[in-house]
């Protein structure tokens, strides 16, 4: 029989980030959970789920195949779908909130699930580094997660954040990436030391910078990125007696011989790179370049560009172990000089 009201339980969300056919099989899980849905219950058919959803055949079919592959689902020909076992454990649920969509933030994602098992729930948002999107995506939650993953940078009203997550449960509360003043109690977090990475960083290249006279750091006026970058990058210029210049825009910066750039953001790093060519100015030798963030197009750029870069899959792996082991600690995560010829 086909419980009234099935679509009353097993919901798409438009704006979350988690796959469609995840939200099909964790809606369904949670309502055998809740006891909405029992064994031997029928089920909609795919072209149900696809009308009612407004999601794909093929989104549908992938959703059951992984009910079916968990054993949870069964399926009779010419009768349809069924629930064939309740009897399943699933005692993680966790509400994954990054702030933007990037290479980087793709690799801790891919580690983070890798690393949690197979079958833990994840509902992954997407805030876009706006303060009033992460407090409308946290205060408008409906479900009790076992855990709270987030990485907390915004563009403005940061300061804000703070209340919004002290009044998450401290011991399911886990902060990635960065740690910000005035969390209380005892929480996860696995993050970047941004001021003492970069300066340590910045310290065993100082045999290569040794050519130059100035520092520059491309760092705008509107930017997410931590103030603290900019405090390790000065400390390392006055201890070491560079010239040290923060650059808002990098289109009206002067460009000149005996100067290393530091950029954060790849579009920077394509202009950066135009206006030196233009130049005709030689990276390495007169001009150095330091990019933040190691990709693979990096060890190709330039005939190889100099990053200073966090190990973004053990960033997703610590975080996933801090969980899976019920563990409460304050991690940083290892931080990386890759020299190359652009220094």
């Amino acid at each position: 029989m086909k419980p009234e009201n099935i679509f009353d339980w097993i919901r798409v969300d438009e704006f979350a980030a988690t796959p469609k056919y995840l939200q099909l099989t964790n809606s369904i899980l949670k309502a055998i959970e809740t006891g909405k849905i029992s064994k031997n219950d029928l089920m909609p058919s795919i072209n149900e789920l696809s009308f009612e959803l407004e999601i794909s055949r093929d989104t549908a079919e992938k959703g059951y195949k992984y009910l079916k592959k968990m054993g949870v689902l069964g399926s009779v020909p010419g009768k349809g779908y069924f629930i064939q076992n309740t009897d399943f454990r699933q005692t993680l649920k966790i509400f994954l909130l990054f702030n933007k969509l990037s290479a980087h933030k793709k690799i801790i994602y891919d580690a983070f699930i890798a690393s949690l098992g197979e079958y833990t729930v994840v509902d992954f948002y997407i805030y876009n580094n706006d303060f009033n999107l992460f407090k409308k995506l946290l205060s408008s939650r409906k479900e009790d997660y076992s855990h709270y993953v987030i990485i907390p940078h915004f563009l403005e009203g940061g300061q804000r954040a703070t209340d919004i997550i002290n009044a998450l449960p401290k011991e399911r509360l886990l902060l990635l990436d960065k740690e910000i003043p005035g969390i209380t109690g005892e929480y996860a977090s696995v993050f970047q030391n941004f001021e003492k990475d970069i300066y340590s960083a910045l310290e065993k290249a100082k045999e290569q910078l040794s050519k130059y006279h100035t520092i520059k750091i491309i760092f705008p006026a509107h930017t997410y990125h931590p103030h603290e970058i900019l405090k390790g990058c000065n400390r390392f210029c006055q201890e070491y007696a560079f010239t040290f210049k923060v650059v808002a825009d990098i289109a009206e910066e002067p460009i000149g011989e005996g100067e290393v750039y530091i950029n954060l953001m790849e579009e920077d790093l394509v202009l950066l790179i135009e206006r030196i060519i233009s130049l005709k100015l030689e990276v390495g030798r007169q001009v150095g370049v330091i990019s933040y963030n190691e990709t693979p197009l990096k060890k190709i750029i330039l005939n190889g560009l100099t990053t200073i870069s966090t190990d973004f899959r053990e960033m997703g792996v610590m975080a996933a172990r801090q969980i899976v082991e019920n563990m409460h600690q304050r991690e940083e995560v290892p931080f990386y000089l890759t020299l190359r010829n652009s220094l």
